[in-house]
């Protein structure tokens, strides 16, 4: 169990929480929500004891332990990724590390031999003897390879670093675990596997995400951070959207039934005040007034952003054409002999366990590289904005947003610029903020307007959802299934896949599949099951 007492925390004249006491205990999950900046990730922080709180507690069961998902992902670099995973278990590795440091020593003493023998029960009584093979058994869920868990964690990608430090902070069964968007960086098979290792978790889990699904697969209570508390629902992140606008609904209906109570009362008190057979009932009157009160409803801190794509040429029936392209990658093939024809109105999810095939692709149809070979065609009544999943040159400028903004509109009229950011949450001064110092969802907001006042009719989405808050998340989502041109994107969250397209694409080095379904049916197809056996065989 973990709690916290009158736990305040600030940054300058910045209140990210205020005197907030919460439990969060044995055999649940917390999912932590909140918009951006609300303090989520720094909750974990406090929680796990790397920031100090300005004022307040935290409180942890005696003897339990605290693993955490590391987000620096180099900050192992120099060791084995087996060791990387034994290291979640602090305790056992030091002990570890000592025996092996003591077996060693050229001139073993009597004193080093007791010592040992100290070491070896708690080794024993913490299944050290267990250790290694537990972390190979994770590593090998997680999709790390047996000949690659000994390998120097500097020698893997990026990808698989993010495993590795996921099997970190799993290993051992911690009494309390901590996890920071554990998703990012996940394909959809692993997602499923972490899904149900926490559903059967015995211990603690706090976790942060963005991944809507993934919050209501695993979470059996949410704890919404807003206006610097934290207030605790039970049930999963469905339940408290439900759950919290009800709320919100019955105070203010009961603040409208209070205020006609108190407008009725105020008339028949500045009627019958003077009437000296009626000053007894008006006193009662202006007694009953004075104990009725108006409920503060806060409006929550959370914004919505108005995201709405429109297009000025109408799209004909053909689309796009591929055939047969292929590229390699560092004498790696990503894409082999590839072929799909889009039309007017289809919306293709298109997914694969290496998502550098996805970009590459995108690469390819956005003519920011070129096929090794094969064709594509746009059709001529095509046209195309694309979200890249890397935006960083976009914003390696000092100019503030509206003349950002402005260069990639055919109309310069001012008010229409901060139209546009101002629907993005770009208000007032934000609207005048330089390109550079923006956050990462700051930047995506910036590129949807971009992509906004370009009114193509065709979208190509790289990871649209990365950085953004779940408002921003579920803004883009109905706004992507209201669209009626085409849409070509790629996401790994789930919940986006399933309400927006209506076609799943899935592209490995081997093949592709080429399904007109919604998502949860590919997934339960036994025949695609079958073909995607195949395509992924020996990659």
């Amino acid at each position: 169990m973990i709690t916290t007492d009158k736990l305040t925390v600030r940054f300058g004249s910045q209140t990210l929480f205020e005197n907030v006491s919460v439990k969060f205990s044995p055999g649940n999950c917390y999912g932590v929500i909140g918009a951006n900046g609300a303090g989520k990730s720094t909750l974990l922080r406090v929680l796990s004891g790397e920031l100090e709180p300005t004022s307040g507690e935290v409180h942890i069961g005696k003897n339990q332990r605290i693993a955490v998902l590391k987000q620096n992902h180099f900050e192992f670099d120099e060791f084995p990724v087996i060791d990387t995973v034994i290291m979640g278990h602090k305790r056992l590795y030091d002990i570890m590390k000592e025996k092996d440091a003591l077996y060693m020593k050229p001139d073993f003493s009597d004193k080093d031999g007791m010592r040992v023998a100290q070491l070896e029960t708690e080794f024993a009584d913490l299944d050290g003897w267990q250790a290694e093979s537990m972390a190979a058994s994770l590593l090998n869920d997680l999709g790390i390879e047996n000949e690659k868990q000994y390998l120097l964690m500097k020698e893997l990608s990026g990808s698989e670093k993010v495993r590795v430090l996921l099997a970190q902070a799993l290993f051992g069964n911690p009494d309390i675990l901590l996890l920071d968007e554990p998703t990012n960086h996940l394909d959809i098979n692993t997602i499923a596997w972490l899904e149900e290792f926490l559903i059967e978790f015995p211990n603690t889990v706090i976790v942060v995400s963005h991944d809507r699904r993934f919050l209501d697969k695993v979470c059996t209570h949410i704890a919404d951070i807003d206006y610097c508390n934290i207030q605790l629902y039970t049930g999963n992140y469905s339940f408290w959207s439900q759950a919290s606008q009800l709320i919100q609904k019955q105070k203010e209906e009961m603040n409208k039934k209070t205020e006609e109570k108190m407008e009725e009362l105020k008339a028949f008190i500045a009627r019958f005040s003077a009437n000296a057979s009626k000053a007894k009932q008006a006193t009662s009157r202006k007694n009953m007034l004075d104990k009725l009160t108006l409920e503060d409803i806060k409006p929550s801190s959370r914004q919505y952003p108005r995201i709405r794509f429109t297009y000025q040429k109408m799209p004909g029936r053909d689309v796009l054409h591929i055939k047969g392209l292929n590229k390699s990658i560092d004498n790696q093939q990503l894409i082999k002999n590839f072929s799909l024809e889009v039309q007017k109105g289809d919306k293709i999810a298109f997914i694969s366990k290496d998502p550098l095939i996805i970009t590459t692709l995108f690469k390819i149809l956005t003519n920011e590289i070129e096929p090794d070979s094969g064709t594509f065609e746009w059709g001529v009544t095509s046209t195309v904005s694309y979200f890249p999943k890397d935006n960083t040159k976009f914003f390696d400028t000092k100019i503030n947003l509206i003349d950002w903004l402005r260069q990639y509109s055919t109309e310069q009229n001012i008010s229409y610029i901060r139209g546009f950011l101002g629907r993005m949450l770009f208000t007032g001064e934000e609207s005048e903020k330089s390109a550079n110092v923006l956050s990462g969802g700051e930047k995506v907001r910036c590129m949807l307007a971009k992509m906004m006042v370009a009114e193509s009719n065709v979208l190509i989405f790289d990871e649209p959802t990365n950085h953004l808050d779940l408002e921003s998340i579920t803004a883009l989502n109905n706004s992507l299934i209201d669209f009626n041109g085409s849409i070509l994107f790629t996401s790994q969250d789930h919940e986006f896949i399933q309400t927006v397209a209506d076609r799943i694409v899935e592209i490995s080095p081997n093949g592709w599949i080429n399904a007109y379904d919604k998502y949860d049916d590919f997934l339960a197809n036994p025949e695609y099951a079958k073909k995607r056996a195949l395509m992924y065989k020996n990659t």
